[in-house]
């Protein structure tokens, strides 16, 4: 008799904790992107990089829309036409805007120094983005099972050989390595006629934390004024 209550708690309580557990499993649980990568913005040669990419782009979106002959006038958001900029291009809006023009100029492309009344109008935007948390990386996948495999694989070779080995497999590994940070941004840039977009291009970068005002747009604050009172002798 003890023995079938004994079944019948134990049942209960089994009972009880899977209830419990799936009542717990009813919102959606988090699960993370399959593996992938991101470039990181890390110096003016990535700068030219997107440049030239970004021109090609220019470059075959207007070959394929008939805009042979069209000239183009590549746009500094912080100077707009007919007024006074109230804001100072970063190191970033600078830069690729004369690697982009240097590139258009490069394909060929009719590029114009100011705007013109039936130019085509290319401009580029940036958001910096900043994310308050930590953000796992590892190594790529598969590296530790290359690592461990050519280990046991060299074990028994001499050490000069497993010297040589180590050393290739730790330049494979440090040469991708890169460190996580918490800015990212999101580069766009666009061909505009007459208020319609003829092309739009956008791109995501990580870039290092120390670099984010390369990119973030700021507006300058006026001037106070000072005024003297008394005299000055």
């Amino acid at each position: 008799m003890m023995k079938k209550i004994d079944y019948i708690i134990r049942s209960i309580t089994i009972l009880f904790f899977i209830l419990l557990a799936s009542g717990c499993a009813r919102i959606p649980q988090p699960a993370g992107y399959e593996f992938s990568t991101q470039h990181k913005m890390q110096a003016a040669h990535h700068w030219d990089i997107l440049a030239a990419d970004v021109a090609q782009r220019i470059n075959d979106e207007l070959i394929r829309q008939e805009y042979l002959e069209t000239p183009v006038y590549v746009h500094n958001s912080c100077d707009p036409p007919g007024g006074e900029s109230s804001c100072a291009a970063t190191p970033f809006a600078r830069g690729f805007g004369d690697l982009l023009t240097t590139h258009l100029v490069d394909f060929g492309v009719p590029t114009l120094t100011e705007p013109g009344d039936n130019a085509l109008t290319v401009d580029s935007t940036v958001q910096v983005i900043f994310h308050r948390s930590g953000r796992i990386k590892r190594i790529w996948p598969g590296g530790l099972t290359t690592l461990t495999s050519g280990i046991i694989a060299l074990y028994n070779a001499p050490w000069k050989v497993q010297a040589l080995a180590a050393s290739v497999i730790a330049d494979a590994a440090g040469g991708t390595a890169t460190v996580n940070g918490h800015y990212e941004i999101i580069i766009s840039t666009s061909i505009v006629d007459d208020h319609r977009y003829v092309m739009r291009k956008s791109d995501i970068y990580y870039i290092n934390d120390q670099d984010y005002r390369h990119y973030l747009q700021t507006i300058p604050l006026p001037v106070a004024d000072i005024r003297l009172t008394g005299s000055a002798f």
